[in-house]
């Protein structure tokens, strides 16, 4: 384990970061695996209109152990309940409402994010399993797309890069990340830093990541629920 695992947010603690910038009245979709989690911290007060690419809008959180009905899933394969009104229709249907920008917010994970705002999350490359997926569309379409990612990887080699080298998903669209060490926005094809962890400087968070970040007006701390 290393020092900068003692520090990192935890990836439900970035789903609740994440979360918390959701608007009230969105349509959203969260990407498989780790951003399906960011729909387990709604803001209290606000309503969130989650949307899955196999043809459910309105559903709630994962039901108890044991209470799955499996004829009600996400594009995951995960079990999920639905909110009064919730609707069911054809995944054709679904990735019309994609594609014609009827989302607001997008929520996916990354290998890559380039300072320009280009993504890279569907394959690694040469000799790997590629996963499509929706995000193709999801990334030209909705309204705003964010990510939730480590900072680095396994590897310790960073996530925010200068230019992705992995097959990119979309390019220019990712606007906001959030990282298990900070928040950084991207304009006018660079890293800003919005908030970051306390417990690093802002050198050493330069030092994992593989472009320059600006500061703006100001940096905030990175505050989330513990654990």
């Amino acid at each position: 384990m290393s020092a900068l695992d003692d520090i990192k947010l935890t990836n439900a603690q970035i789903a609740w970061r994440a979360a918390q910038d959701i608007e009230d009245g969105a349509y959203v979709n969260l990407g498989i695996g780790f951003p399906e989690m960011v729909a387990q911290y709604t803001v209290e007060g606000r309503e969130a209109i989650f949307h899955t690419e196999n043809g459910v809008l309105g559903f709630g959180p994962a039901p108890a152990p044991g209470e799955e009905d499996w004829d009600l899933i996400n594009a995951g394969k995960k079990a999920i309940t639905l909110k009064p009104g919730a609707a069911f229709f054809h995944h054709a249907d679904s990735f019309a409402m994609v594609r014609g920008g009827h989302l607001d917010v997008a929520i996916l994970g990354a290998f890559q994010v380039a300072q320009t705002g280009d993504l890279a999350n569907w394959s690694t490359g040469k000799g790997a399993i590629p996963a499509v997926g929706g995000a193709m569309d999801l990334v030209q379409s909705a309204k705003r797309v964010a990510v939730v990612t480590d900072h680095v990887t396994k590897k310790g080699e960073p996530k925010l890069v200068e230019a992705c080298t992995m097959p990119l998903t979309g390019v220019r669209c990712v606007t906001r990340v959030y990282t298990s060490l900070a928040v950084v926005d991207i304009e006018g094809g660079h890293f800003v830093l919005r908030e970051k962890l306390p417990a690093i400087s802002f050198d050493d968070l330069q030092a994992l990541t593989g472009a320059e970040l600006k500061t703006g007006d100001s940096v905030g701390d990175l505050i989330v629920p513990q654990a």
